[in-house]
């Protein structure tokens, strides 16, 4: 069994349970790697160990059978962009607040190898969605998809902007807004959900346009089928707005178009037997609390 092991954590009890992963994964002989910078903290914190390293650019290939990710969402996030379209099947560990996405407790990592050896487990494949354009943006590079939402928004004013909307090379409309949100389900627990925007499950297909604080009070969010096409333009007051795939943003000159559609691939994730995406939202947003239910 080979596994890949990733983490952006900075409580010192964190470390602990990665140490406990470690150990359950020498009883069974893993071959271990461990994302470079990551595995010069964990040096520092729990002692030495020998374990091969990978970066952005190498040290993993489709022979992985699992990949780990230590923090909370915004690790997952992170840890979507070395998966890549690799189909190495990803798993959680919150040791972060919420966590939709890292949905294993730290408290009960043994059990992360321990049900995936036993087969207790199914993956569920998460679509993405992806940024093109006629013209280069550096910030991103070749990390053109998000696995939560793409967002355009207002840059160094209080001025809301313009969002010109086309679907499928059809006018929608003009959001007049602070931004606009193009979730895949998996985002719809997101940022796009802090907006008003509807709890989608993982396997439906179909994105959702969440307005960010739109001026109009008409403008509700709009779920539409995965295989669309949305060109945006941005225009307003300023010369500049922002662009962002999960959490990389980039500076964009308004009046550029940019195509925002579904992904070629898809990132797998590990639902565990003992865990499902029902029993997460129940657990974080105590769905089911009122007595009078």
């Amino acid at each position: 069994m080979k596994v890949a092991i990733f983490g952006q954590t900075y409580q010192d009890d964190a470390i602990d349970y990665v140490a406990e992963l470690l150990d359950e994964l020498q009883k069974i002989n893993a071959t271990v790697s461990i994302e470079e910078t990551f595995y010069g903290l964990l040096h520092s914190k729990i002692g030495s160990f020998e374990h091969s390293t990978f970066t952005f650019s190498s040290g993993l290939d489709a022979s992985f059978d699992l990949f780990v990710s230590f923090g909370g969402d915004g690790t997952v996030l992170r840890a979507a962009t070395y998966v890549r379209d690799l189909g190495i099947p990803l798993v959680g560990v919150n040791t972060g607040r919420l966590g939709f996405l890292s949905t294993f407790k730290k408290e009960e990592v043994r059990k992360v190898v321990q049900e995936f050896v036993q087969g207790a487990y199914h993956i569920v494949e998460r679509s993405l969605v992806e940024i093109a354009s006629d013209f280069p943006i550096p910030e991103f590079g070749d990390l053109t998809f998000a696995l939560n939402e793409i967002t355009v928004s207002r840059k160094d004013t209080t001025s809301m902007i313009t969002v010109e909307t086309y679907l499928n090379d059809e006018y929608l409309t003009s959001y007049w807004a602070d931004g606009l949100i193009i979730s895949t389900p998996t985002g719809s627990t997101g940022y796009s959900l802090s907006c008003g925007g509807p709890v989608i499950v993982p396997t439906a297909k179909s994105l959702v346009l969440t307005p960010i604080a739109p001026h109009n009070l008409n403008a509700r969010p709009l779920v539409i089928s995965d295989d669309t096409v949305i060109r945006l333009k941005v225009s307003g007051r300023e010369e500049n707005h922002l662009v962002s795939l999960d959490s990389r943003i980039a500076s964009l000159e308004n009046g550029k178009e940019i195509i925002v559609r579904k992904a070629a691939f898809t990132v797998k994730m590990v639902e565990y037997t003992s865990e499902s995406f029902l029993k997460t939202l129940r657990n974080k947003l105590l769905w089911g609390e009122d007595r009078r239910n």
